[in-house]
């Protein structure tokens, strides 16, 4: 069966367990596939790799619903109302 790596680099979990921080060091700064008997069975991805991708998922959100309101009729409102 062939399987997908979402990673430039992979290591196999036994080689992780052995040295997490030499694996995150080793990666320089980017998203390192974890293998299980040569399957990806995890990602191992950097802090700041993942709050960059959440960052970019909240925008596509937002992105989605100001689409979905562009249509909608403005109400007017006056900072008294508030």
């Amino acid at each position: 069966m062939i399987e997908t790596i979402h990673a430039g680099a992979t290591v196999s979990i036994s080689d992780l367990k052995k040295n997490p921080s030499g694996v995150i060091e080793a990666a320089g700064g980017f998203p390192v596939a974890v293998l299980n008997r040569n399957t990806p069975a995890a990602y191992l991805v950097p802090a700041a790799a993942w709050e960059e991708l959440m960052d970019r998922l909240e925008d596509v959100e937002l992105a989605d619903l100001v689409r979905a309101r562009a249509d909608e009729v403005p109400v007017a409102v006056s900072l008294g109302d508030l």
